[in-house]
């Protein structure tokens, strides 16, 4: 298993992470034997976005005994109501929830608190100029969580959310197909069938931004929907018209920005083995540049995907990591510290390059890589 940090949380997580909705009418010996699979083989991290009395007692159950080793990231604001799940913003709703889960998965804390879904402008307000985020508040200083998340759809609101400086995590959908499109209040839109017929032309600005804001603030992503709902695993669904394989639709999202995790939705021990097979697999098998390139409706030309297909370079730069930092530090309109400091710790740096162009025949992007060497080493000053 490769494990990341949790940004400035400083909690270390496994890449491949489990969302909990494979657990639901699972019985507490499937669920257990789910758990001890995942667990043997280094998952160390789990969503439980889902407020079902049920599954959250089947997977305390689960985990019964090896707590402590351990990352639970629990949702704030749902809850079950009449046989339903609902999002909510009342706090003695949210309370009673809270406890809920505390009491059903035999334990006294929660490592992330993650504030449950906001995609809508007034809804954020709601969270954030209310006692809704009082509360959040409270339960981080009486120690109940250890850090603050907020779930989205949208990057506009999740960007005002990192702004706000209270959250130290954000739950993000992360795909090829979902980062072309624009910004909406219903999530609704993000796989309906008239957006996949649209054209587009490179990453949604708003995303990518996040991403870097994200960044550079030391906010950890963990990803939801790598997989677009199962829609990129299936050519004749998928908008790229051809379909990702698990691995490929993983390390797309492992190697945005910011992103610590990816909660991939196993319903059974297979479907855990193929999100594991990520650790090990070939970077011909994790290509996805395969699928991204030459699709006639959705073009990402002369944007650096971090696909690696640039290397190996003649000096050993690692064009892709070169590209990152550069993009980071563009996005602020200054080089940010710790945006330095990383760029300072490549083995290798653009001011190595010998502007041989090897790079650039090989980029299935076309992304301008000699500039782009030109202008990292100019801004860093190596």
């Amino acid at each position: 298993m490769i494990y990341r940090t949790l940004g400035r949380t400083g909690i270390k997580v496994s890449a491949i992470a489990l969302g909990c909705e494979g657990f639901s009418g699972k019985s507490h010996e499937e669920a257990r034997r789910m758990m001890d699979f995942a667990i043997e083989n280094g998952v160390n991290f789990i969503d439980i976005y889902a407020s079902d009395p049920e599954m959250r007692s089947t997977i305390g159950a689960a985990l019964r005994g090896r707590r402590e080793g351990f990352v639970i990231q629990g949702h704030v604001g749902s809850v079950w109501k009449n046989g339903q799940y609902e999002r909510t913003r009342s706090v003695p709703d949210s309370k009673a929830a809270f406890q809920d889960l505390l009491e059903r998965l035999e334990t006294d804390y929660i490592d992330v608190g993650m504030i449950h879904y906001s995609d809508e402008e007034a809804d954020f307000h709601r969270i954030f100029d209310g006692e809704f985020i009082e509360f959040v508040k409270e339960l981080k200083a009486a120690g109940k969580i250890h850090a603050v998340g907020l779930s989205s759809h949208n990057p506009v609101i999740a960007k005002k959310a990192v702004e706000t400086g209270l959250i130290d995590v954000l739950m993000f959908s992360v795909n090829p197909c979902y980062d072309m499109q624009p910004p909406d209040e219903d999530v609704e839109k993000l796989w309906a069938d008239e957006v996949y017929e649209k054209t587009y032309r490179n990453f949604n600005p708003e995303r990518e931004a996040l991403y870097e804001l994200c960044a550079r603030r030391g906010v950890a992503i963990d990803v939801m929907k790598a997989y677009a709902g199962g829609d990129l695993l299936k050519a004749d669904l998928s908008m790229f018209g051809k379909a990702m394989t698990p691995v490929q639709a993983l390390d797309y999202a492992l190697t945005r920005p910011a992103v610590a995790a990816v909660m991939a939705g196993c319903k059974t021990i297979d479907e855990i083995k193929q999100a594991l097979a990520w650790c090990t697999a070939t970077p011909e098998e994790k290509d996805y540049a395969a699928v991204l390139a030459n699709v006639e409706k959705c073009s990402w030309s002369g944007h650096c995907m971090y696909c690696g297909h640039c290397a190996p370079c003649p000096k050993a730069i690692s064009v892709a990591d070169v590209n990152k930092f550069l993009n980071l530090a563009v996005a602020q309109g200054k080089v940010p510290e710790t945006v330095r400091e990383h760029y300072k710790l490549l083995p290798h740096h653009a001011s190595e390059c010998i502007q041989c162009g090897a790079c650039e025949k090989r980029c299935p992007f076309g992304v301008p890589i000699r500039e782009k060497m030109k202008q990292a080493a100019e801004l860093f000053g190596m």
